[in-house]
């Protein structure tokens, strides 16, 4: 618990931003949901015929899951907070118009005709009659909406909106138990206390819940505002991987080595080249065997001063495993120096860009350096267990691995892809819940060996040396191996759109330093 609090102490400002930023998306999805909700359950109360339609379509909207739903949206949206918005909206719409709906034909039709009987017209029924006695079943659903909000929202982060989801998504992708809790207890903490103050509002008498539901709705303008709160007063506007955001080898040591200031809006990995296509963002974290580089045309801003370090991608194997299957080093060895930067790019191309499949890919690849076999017919009593990170590339080198070993052994090989993190893949191999995965040597180096400061300056940051040091370090603390690496090096990069970084006269990350120094 010390290790959270103390992220908390250090965070404070930032958790503040993001506890306004979540409430602000909450409320703003939540006065969408009351405007276009209250008046379609009203309307569906008076044509009848129409409620199971409408109730129907809104609890379809409901079991969507929400990524999946962002992912619709974001082709129509991209990224930012419409989305987000749009999401949240419709996951509110259910409960509302239901509550609605539900509250106004359960006045009883006694009442409504004894105030036709005292000449109301129909709209007096609704305001002075129906509306009232629903309220209590209406204040029902909107506490069920904004509890579903306040939870969903962190999902936000995914888009990046903001939000407490940027904690969580972090502290996923960095194994950090304390920044997910940062986001997970105040995000638990919204929602029991909004509704626990909705409830108490709730259980007043008519005229109380009356007034109380007026100041809700004067408030929920100012509340909704947080979420318009500026995020950056930058010249440019950056967009981070969680990942590469909270990593010593990424946008901290950036800091460290340039004095590189910015604040940058946090974003799945998979979507920041997206964003930067659509001119959502002017600068993106990336890799630079990505194949959307190319397709995107982009340029990748020289590090001059050398604060990534050597990214040499190999194979990371338990030594248990090549004790077990002794025919598995020699055929992983066999990619070894045959994926050089450019080969690497360019399966990354035709998998992103030009949507090939990752299988299909791999195949081709295969075939054209002589290495592919069509497995054997027959059982294959024995499994090998590989994993891999969450994006293309490494699913690209999954696939090529598993052809590879059921081409040229009588191995069966499992896969378990899209573990997240770093962190993750490591603790599966080192767990025994996976054999091998394909890592980097300077992930290995600064994230999960993280050797004390002496000895990183000690040590030449030259592809063989770090090569060496993961090595021996691996085998020592672990009992895992490094294979002979792939051919290829895919560091982390700093990416701007060509043209714009033409205009700026940006062609390294010290002259993007100058620039928004001015």
């Amino acid at each position: 618990m010390t290790d959270f609090f103390t992220f908390i102490r250090d965070h404070a400002d930032q958790l503040l931003r993001q506890t306004l930023t979540h409430i602000g998306l909450t409320f703003v999805s939540l006065l969408l949901a009351l405007l276009i909700g209250v008046p379609t359950g009203i309307f569906i109360a008076r044509h009848t015929r129409l409620a199971s339609t409408t109730l129907g379509v809104a609890g379809v909207l409901q079991t969507i899951p929400s990524v999946a739903l962002l992912g619709f949206l974001i082709p129509l949206l991209g990224i930012g907070v419409g989305p987000a918005l749009v999401a949240l909206f419709l996951y509110a719409l259910l409960p509302i118009i239901r509550n609605t709906y539900v509250g106004i034909t359960e006045v009883s039709p006694s009442v409504k005709d004894a105030a036709r009987g005292l000449g109301m017209t129909e709209n007096q029924i609704l305001s002075k009659v129906e509306l009232p006695l629903a309220l209590p079943v209406l204040f029902a659903g909107i506490r069920t909406a904004t509890v579903i909000n306040v939870g969903v929202a962190t999902l936000a982060a995914y888009v990046a909106a903001g939000g407490l989801g940027e904690f969580i998504f972090g502290g996923i992708a960095l194994s950090n138990t304390s920044m997910i809790l940062a986001g997970a207890i105040p995000a638990a903490l919204l929602a029991v206390g909004f509704d626990a103050s909705l409830a108490w509002l709730q259980r007043q008498s008519g005229r109380r819940m009356r007034i109380g539901g007026l100041v809700f709705v004067v408030l929920l303008p100012v509340l909704s505002g947080f979420t318009l709160l500026s995020r950056s007063g930058d010249k440019l506007v950056a967009g981070f991987a969680h990942e590469f955001y909270g990593r010593a080898d990424g946008y901290p040591g950036l800091q460290q080595t340039y004095g590189l200031q910015l604040t940058p809006k946090l974003i799945d990995q998979n979507l920041m080249y997206e964003a930067i296509r659509r001119g959502q963002v002017d600068l993106i974290s990336g890799y630079s065997t990505d194949g959307r580089i190319k397709a995107f045309d982009l340029l990748v801003l020289a590090d001059d001063r050398h604060a990534f370090p050597p990214y040499d991608a190999a194979p990371v194997v338990r030594q248990a495993a090549l004790d077990r299957y002794p025919e598995l080093e020699p055929v992983l060895n066999k990619l070894a120096g045959r994926l050089t930067d450019s080969v690497m790019t360019t399966l990354n191309y035709e998998a992103d860009y030009r949507k090939q499949s990752p299988e299909a890919v791999a195949r081709q690849f295969l075939q054209r350096a002589g290495l592919y076999k069509t497995p054997a017919p027959g059982d294959r009593p024995q499994t090998v267990v590989m994993g891999s990170k969450v994006f293309t590339e490494q699913y690209i080198l999954a696939e090529i691995y598993r052809q590879l070993i059921e081409g040229q052994t009588q191995l069966r090989v499992v896969t378990k892809t899209g573990l997240g993190g770093t962190q993750i893949c490591f603790d599966a191999l080192r767990t025994g819940a996976i054999d091998f995965y394909p890592e980097y040597t300077g992930t290995g180096l600064l994230v999960i060996l993280q050797p004390p400061s002496p000895v990183l300056k000690t040590l030449p940051m030259q592809p063989d040396s770090v090569f060496s040091f993961v090595e021996k370090r691996f085998a020592a603390d672990y009992q895992l191996r490094w294979e002979k690496p792939l051919g290829f090096s895919n560091s982390y990069a700093l990416m701007m759109r060509r043209e714009q970084a033409r205009e700026l006269g940006i062609r390294s990350i010290s002259d993007l330093v100058r620039y928004l120094n001015k």
